[in-house]
């Protein structure tokens, strides 16, 4: 009787274990017929004429091999990004609702089409003119074109889906508006630790736009032995680039990673509209587990040597005796 409880119990544990097989494979299945709407490109950075029109196009693609059509809405917002020395990330703050004179151009676009309906595997242009009025003023405009997926998947595949997903994807305007434009920027911080207890080196900064219009920092880090030229990383022929907003400062981080430990000489080079600063540092690698070598190996040779000092004393004084 009792072996028959436990084999129940087993059987009952696998139909349990098969069942939930069962439901994860039909949670992929549905996973695999839902669909996201995609959008390119994904920036644009395009120059505008006061007085003229610009014709631009987004495209709006249904990728996956859904049976549905993806459906969609199409509608202008602003952009605007900063990192302060707070927040420690590169990308920052992305604000799609911001009003300031920067985002003039929202009201500058038409759109050729607001909503629609894509077929699976497929791909439709949405066209869109800017109108530049005469009086725009020179430098940076920014605004997004953002296509939200509107389609209710609840309904699709026979209701076999139950989850409504909504999605949205912008694709970003980078604009210079021609004139007089302001190219003036700073460099902040350019910042290198001496001292790693892992082997991974940061080095980060931060720059500000001062200008009127948006610019490229462009960021070099270099790295070798202390006693070799023979670079250990570098990525001096294609330097690092962050896009800066005109008015916002910008936190970036390079990073490089080096041996477990030694001794090495690093340099970073920040560029922005011109300005340059160069940080040149010598970095120690120590990890913890040597790092605890190195202080029982101090403290053994400390202790050692008192211990000869006071064999020597002892010594002395029976020989005075």
């Amino acid at each position: 009787m009792k072996k028959y409880k436990i084999s129940r119990i087993i059987m009952a544990a696998m139909v349990a274990i098969v069942g939930s097989f069962a439901v994860f494979g039909k949670v992929l299945a549905d996973g695999e017929n839902s669909s996201t709407v995609t959008v390119s490109p994904m920036t644009q950075k395009i120059i505008l004429t006061p007085g003229e029109s610009y014709e631009g196009s987004i495209k709006v693609s249904n990728p996956n091999s859904a049976k549905y059509n993806l459906d969609y809405s199409v509608h202008i917002g602003s952009f605007s990004q900063h990192s302060d020395a707070d927040s420690k990330d590169d990308y920052g703050t992305v604000d799609t609702e911001v009003v300031s004179a920067y985002n003039q151009m929202m009201d500058w676009i038409v759109l050729g089409r607001e909503s629609g309906s894509v077929v699976p595997n497929y791909t439709e242009v949405i066209p869109f003119t800017i109108n530049v009025p005469a009086d725009a003023p020179a430098g940076g405009q920014y605004a997004t074109i953002i296509v939200r997926d509107e389609t209710d998947h609840a309904q699709d595949n026979g209701g076999n889906v139950s989850i409504q997903s909504i999605a949205q994807i912008a694709s970003i305007i980078y604009a210079e508006v021609t004139g007089e434009t302001r190219n003036e920027g700073a460099i902040l911080e350019n910042n290198m630790p001496s001292f790693l207890m892992n082997n991974t080196l940061e080095a980060t900064s931060m720059v500000q736009n001062n200008g009127n219009v948006h610019t490229d920092a462009e960021y070099v880090l270099q790295v070798w032995p202390l006693f070799s030229d023979e670079e250990i990383c570098t990525n001096e022929e294609d330097p690092a680039k962050s896009l800066v907003m005109p008015e916002t400062e910008k936190y970036h981080a390079e990073s490089c990673t080096l041996p477990m430990a030694g001794i090495f000489r690093a340099k970073q080079t920040v560029k922005i509209f011109g300005e340059t600063s160069i940080v040149e540092k010598t970095i120690i690698v120590c990890p913890l587990w040597l790092l605890f070598i190195i202080i029982f190996a101090i403290a053994a040779i400390i202790i050692y040597s008192f211990a000869r000092a006071k064999a020597r004393k002892s010594k002395k004084r029976v020989s005075s005796e």
